[in-house]
């Protein structure tokens, strides 16, 4: 009897102790470490020294890199505007960042060389990274993350031109957002076991304040798919968020370390917390950060930004 009684004590315990396993997610906005950040950084300063104990704080971090990393490559000559950091800036998100989306509008501004240089000095420094590849199977598999219990798949997608980033079959680049294979992707990961699938998409228009109905029929998409969340990067501002289907769709972060920007809007960024579970996200929140003339984000006290908990239709806007 007293052994049955055990078992069973044990058994309730472990059903507790499951179904409270939780894993913080941190998502940043679009990092440039080019130019301003660059030069910062070259200089002996740190972009990312203000909020690195946010960072830190979380189970995963993960950000949008937007520029390459590499010493080779040539800029493309159709593009007004060209990124790539020297190698050594891979240090300022080592330790901070665990992966990097790469599945964005300037991972191949230096070609494509440079974009595998730029994948090469991230797993060097021990950061993951999602969105793109070798080739195309490699751009669309997901991040996996297996933590306390819990498998999450982070999947990211670019649909902002050029189209030629993308990766082929034994080609690199990254995954371009083609509605077919983005609900497929979705469906294969829930099926490989994911608990949480999220995609990280690089789209909208640049310094619209709110998602346009491209955005809206897509988010719908995903989540029908089986998205348990959605979060944007690429307008250069934040663009609010909204609960589709009962799931957090967070349209824009806006940029994290980023320079020459003059209007308030496009210093403004968001850090996002969500706090993921077997059910999909229980409860999420963003910090506000504002970034200096030489793109550098420190957390805004003074501005509230958008919340929300699992069950509730709306979203709040929450303290700092």
């Amino acid at each position: 009897m007293k052994k049955r009684l055990l078992t069973t004590l044990l058994l309730c315990a472990s059903l507790l102790s499951h179904a409270q396993s939780t894993v913080e997610l941190l998502f940043g906005g679009d990092v440039m470490l080019d130019d301003g950040p660059g030069r910062l950084i070259a200089a002996g300063g740190d972009p990312l020294a203000p909020i690195a104990s946010i960072l830190q704080a979380a189970d995963v971090a993960i950000g949008n890199l937007e520029t390459s990393i590499a010493s080779g490559g040539t800029a493309l000559d159709n593009k007004i505007f060209t990124f790539r950091a020297k190698p050594n800036t891979v240090e300022v998100l080592k330790g901070r960042f665990h992966a990097m989306s790469v599945a964005n509008n300037h991972s191949g501004d230096f070609g494509r060389d440079a974009f595998m240089e730029t994948l090469g000095h991230l797993h060097d420094a021990g950061i993951a990274t999602f969105g793109g590849g070798a080739n195309l199977r490699e751009a669309h598999a997901p991040y996996w993350i297996e933590k306390n219990g819990l498998r999450i798949a982070l999947l990211g997608y670019n649909e902002f031109k050029p189209r030629s980033f993308e990766a082929g079959a034994t080609w690199p680049g990254i995954a371009w957002s083609e509605d077919s294979m983005v609900v497929a992707d979705i469906r294969a990961a829930k099926a490989a076991g994911a608990d949480v699938v999220i995609p990280f998409m690089h789209w909208g228009w640049e310094h619209e304040p709110g998602p346009n109905q491209r955005q809206r029929a897509l988010a719908k998409l995903m989540v029908q798919a089986g998205a348990d969340a959605v979060v944007g990067s690429h307008p250069h501002v934040t663009q609010g968020a909204d609960v589709v289907l009962g799931k957090p769709v967070i349209w824009s972060l806006g940029n994290l370390v980023f320079d020459g920007f003059t209007s308030p809007e496009a210093r403004l960024g968001w850090l996002l917390r969500l706090t993921a579970d077997k059910h999909g996200i229980r409860n999420w929140s963003t910090v506000a950060v504002r970034m200096d003339a030489d793109g550098t984000p420190t957390p805004d006290l003074h501005t509230a930004s958008p919340c929300g908990l699992r069950g509730s239709s709306a979203v709040a806007n929450c303290p700092p």
